[in-house]
């Protein structure tokens, strides 16, 4: 019996409840069930009677007498007992419970896909490093927590759109393409331009590219530097795409920031929030009055010299998600953007958005990994491409899903590489390998899960707790995307590749020896044994890690 069908259960026991008279109360469309801290306490509780007492004129108590009732004469329940004020803890009989192996390998990948966020559109911005370097530590710790954010809110039933939104607008670009020409000229880039090696690198390919780089930049430098730019620009781009392919984060829409500007979408966005009655002018400037919203000050959109901002780009951009079809939009910002939150929620309400349903800002604390391989940085950062390298992929992904996104991180490259116990993504991974093992294994053995299942042997404390481990995956998925915290499914699979090393250690899926007769107790071990896998491999696809069968 999975959590969703002991919920029914429980619905109708309330229904044919309020039809014999025994009680006067509207039923929920569904009722929340649980796993209990303390497993004495049963496999489920359901606080229903605490929530409908009141309303039904009843002790709370009482009302729980009345559908504990009921539900003990449910097919699947063995006993339903009342704890506290009204608490119901409910235990499932032994083939019920195991019956969620067989549903949980005939469900396959999509067993833990739920439809909690089902009706919801959401626009999720993430990374969007500037296109003027290659993609550091900083960007790392969002591409990993981003995109595993996306899948789970996908495997909720939300319309969830990836998007990088690309600064390729501003004097930035053009100290980009003058720090090029620069080292292509073997001098000192500009104040406030690039010194990293990854300039070096784009000056040579510059000039492989354009060998009379030089000459151009001596007979009109502002071609020239424009010329650099692109190619800079062009270069960095691919890179940072081919870098985020190899970590395993693709990205449904690629913004340009600079298509405001060239499209009119700026002015536009600020005539459009002067008709909302919110802009004013001062000082020769144009201001959004974002106090009014909550803003520690009012913000400037065009300067007195007719230069949009920043923000009025920001403004622009907002009404761009909107005008998309996106009533949700999050993004995900570093650690030095605290000061974002406030002016894009002002931004959403001056737009005539609600801001604590429009707009959510995640903010992403700092990052630090030591370990021997640190004299491979580039300038002053640590690259993605760096990690992926030196620690990998999956190990790099796994390590950063595993932490609230709001709490700063410093970790040990040289541990996060071990393959050891100790090591949480090895922990997990090989948890998944075994359980491939024992099946390649029993098969060879002659232990096949279509030959018999009953679902009643599976009656070992180990097999309890891990039955029901797996049968709390949707819930944790489900929570984990509604809360946005993609850590809670690294915890998730650590418990349960835990609960399953210790079942493995107890209960023996193949034969001892070859005159050992192979029962339907080895089979539907073998069904408990493809589930577990079955479920490691789910939840870490949630996260963008590979499940070995092999390790």
């Amino acid at each position: 019996m999975t959590p969703e069908e002991l919920s029914a259960a429980i619905r109708a026991a309330l229904v044919d409840a309020v039809g014999a008279g025994d009680m006067t109360v509207e039923v929920p469309d569904e009722v929340r069930v649980e796993r209990p801290k303390n497993r004495d306490h049963g496999d489920w509780a359901t606080n229903i009677a605490l929530q409908l007492a009141k309303k039904a004129g009843m002790n709370p108590r009482e009302f729980a007498t009345v559908l504990a009732s009921r539900l003990q004469q449910a097919e699947g329940i063995a006993a339903v007992d009342i704890a506290g004020p009204g608490f119901l803890n409910i235990t499932l009989d032994a083939a019920s419970a195991g019956e969620l192996a067989r549903t949980i390998v005939e469900t396959g990948a999509q067993y833990g896909r739920n439809d909690a966020l089902v009706g919801h559109t959401i626009n999720l911005e993430f990374v969007s490093g500037n296109p003027t370097g290659p993609l550091h530590i900083g960007h790392t710790r969002w591409a990993a927590l981003g995109d595993a954010l996306r899948r789970l809110l996908a495997a909720s039933g939300a319309d969830v759109t990836a998007e990088y939104y690309i600064n390729d607008a501003g004097a930035q670009m053009d100290k980009f393409g003058a720090s090029i020409i620069a080292k292509a000229k073997g001098e000192e880039v500009p104040e406030g331009g690039y010194p990293g090696e990854y300039v070096d690198e784009l000056a040579a390919a510059a000039l492989a590219e354009r060998p009379d780089l030089l000459e151009f930049d001596a007979t009109d430098r502002t071609a020239a530097v424009a010329w650099a730019r692109e190619f800079g620009y062009r270069t960095q781009m691919q890179q940072i795409r081919d870098t985020l392919d190899a970590f395993g984060v693709h990205f449904d829409v690629w913004f340009s920031e600079k298509t405001l500007h060239e499209s009119g979408a700026v002015e536009q966005a600020v005539e459009r929030l002067r008709e909302q009655g919110h802009v004013f002018d001062a000082d020769g400037a144009i201001w959004l009055r974002t106090t009014t919203f909550g803003d520690d000050k009012d913000r400037v959109l065009v300067r007195s010299d007719g230069v949009p901002t920043y923000f009025a780009a920001d403004a622009a951009y907002y009404l761009s998600k909107k005008d998309r079809g996106f009533p949700e939009k999050v993004y995900m910002l570093g650690a030095d953007h605290h000061g974002y939150v406030g002016r894009l929620k002002a931004i959403a309400a001056c737009a005539g958005d609600d801001p604590e349903v429009n707009i959510e800002v995640l903010i992403g604390q700092l990052i630090s990994i030591a370990g021997q391989r640190m004299g491979k940085r580039r300038g002053n950062a640590l690259y993605l491409t760096d990690l992926i390298e030196w620690i990998g992929s999956d190990a790099v992904r796994y390590s950063l899903a595993r932490f609230p996104a709001d709490s700063p991180l410093s970790l040990d490259g040289e541990e996060m590489r071990k393959q050891t116990n100790d090591n949480p993504v090895f922990y997990v991974q090989y948890a998944h390998a075994r359980t491939c093992n024992v099946a390649r294994l029993a098969g060879e053995d002659g232990v096949h899960p279509a030959d018999g299942f009953d679902p009643s042997l599976l009656a070992d404390e180990t097999e309890s707790a891990l039955l029901a481990i797996l049968g709390d995956y949707p819930r944790v998925v489900a929570q984990a995307a509604k809360l946005r915290e993609p850590h809670r499914v690294a915890r998730y699979l650590e418990d349960l590749a835990g609960r399953f090393h210790k079942w493995y250690d107890t209960c023996r899926v193949r034969p001892m020896n070859a005159d050992e007769a192979i029962t339907d107790l080895h089979r539907t071990r073998l069904w408990l044994n493809d589930a577990t896998r079955q479920v490691l491999a789910n939840g870490l696809d949630l996260l963008g890690v590979s499940a070995p069968e092999r390790m």
